[in-house]
């Protein structure tokens, strides 16, 4: 326990007061003042009860009030691990971790894994408590195991028939309900044959992924495929893609800004190959960017940003980039000078042409940022009559520059 907090955040299982430990419950026995949700209050014995307040909604209009009692006996009362899908990266957000203690309780996967005989660190964990669905699919992998936070009762089903789309009707569904407490339920069902009468809003589902024969399954690695994408020809195309992939090289919550967006494929590969990375796809025209956000539902990525106009003048209000994609658009040295002085320190410019107008530009930009030009010429095999011929694309050649 840090010897300077003040603030005590107490995971709390179904199972309720009877499975806190006895040193648990004297620090709520000796709080001045208790926050928690009603469920979790409920849990409390009267005279506990006496101190403790809900939480208001939304939950950012408590700070002030836990502000003003900094230096008194504060807990606040947390589902199963406040560090794992739960309020206690939020309070860290807003108190330092000197004035906080963290006491967990079993998080609700730890309950579930132990029900099924998982290993955790073989399960991919995940919440949509606050999310999209859709946020899923791009993980569905046949024989991957699977632990989902509900949002409420509703969610099951709505996995249910989401897996099924997917091609993923076969798999195995265990929904768990009220774990570890008097209600606990399970109920175990296929995805394609799940009906559910009545749910628990408190519950978590277990997915064995089965893949059906025709089920399209996306690679967790860069580059998708042409086919995977919706798009009207502004595309870039897949053996490209994976060049400029490799020179975009994005890492850890990285911003991408991906200039002339076509269909969004740069920015959707950006946010599949690294955690916390945001990305902003701006696009003038209003059919391509239905597609964007098509596209980025599809491959599991809805928190793509997509801005409707054109650069220079739609960037203003954006983060600053740790990487830049002009992927259409690139007739003015101007817009690219902008983009550039937005550019952080280290952060990569990519861009690509294929008309001798553009490569020529390209190879100006090339001597004003230190940068360097690469060619990339491409065939592929084609049946020709009774013969196998190479039938090339048109060439792209990529400018690369980093910024000092």
């Amino acid at each position: 326990m840090n010897k300077n907090s003040w603030l005590t955040i107490i995971g709390i299982g179904d199972d309720g007061w009877n499975g806190l430990s006895s040193n648990h419950k004297d620090i709520l026995l000796r709080a001045k003042t208790i926050f928690g949700g009603k469920r979790h209050i409920e849990f409390l014995p009267e005279t506990v009860k006496n101190n403790a307040r809900e939480w208001p909604s939304p939950l950012k209009n408590a700070f002030p009030k836990l502000h003003n009692l900094k230096g008194t006996a504060t807990v606040i009362l947390a589902s199963g691990d406040p560090m794992f899908f739960g309020i206690g990266a939020t309070l860290l957000r807003e108190f330092t971790i000197d004035e906080i203690t963290i006491l967990p309780h079993p998080s609700s996967f730890s309950l579930a894994a132990s029900r099924l005989g998982w290993a955790l660190q073989d399960v991919e964990c995940f919440s949509v408590h606050g999310r999209p669905i859709s946020v899923l699919q791009r993980h569905f992998q046949n024989n991957l195991k699977i632990f989902i936070l509900s949002e409420n009762k509703e969610t099951p089903s709505k996995i249910a028939q989401l897996l099924t789309e997917k091609g993923f009707g076969q798999t195995k569904m265990t929904i768990f309900e009220h774990l570890n407490g008097k209600d606990e339920h399970l109920f175990h069902s296929t995805a394609n044959s799940f009906k559910l009468e009545k749910g628990a809003d408190l519950n978590i589902i277990a997915l064995e992924c089965i893949a059906d024969k025709n089920a399209v399954i996306y690679p967790p690695t860069t580059p998708l495929p042409d086919e995977f994408f919706y798009h009207d020809g502004q595309l870039t195309k897949q053996d490209i893609r994976a060049v400029v992939m490799a020179h975009l090289a994005p890492k850890y919550g990285e911003v991408l800004w991906d200039i002339g967006a076509g269909c969004g494929s740069i920015s959707i590969e950006w946010l599949r190959n690294a955690r916390n990375t945001r990305a902003y796809a701006i696009e003038k025209n209003q059919e391509r960017q239905k597609l964007i956000l098509k596209n980025a539902q599809n491959f599991g990525v809805p928190f793509l940003n997509l801005i409707a106009g054109t650069a220079p003048e739609s960037l203003e209000e954006l983060e600053k980039p740790d990487a830049i994609f002009i992927g259409g658009g690139l007739t003015s040295s101007i817009v690219v000078e902008h983009l550039w002085s937005k550019l952080k320190s280290g952060g990569r410019l990519i861009a690509n042409g294929v008309t001798l107008e553009t490569v020529a530009l390209l190879q100006s930009y090339a001597k004003t940022y230190n940068g360097r030009l690469i060619n990339i010429a491409v065939s592929h095999s084609e049946t020709l009559g009774r013969f196998q011929i190479m039938r090339p694309t048109l060439a792209v050649t990529l400018l690369i520059a980093i910024k000092p």
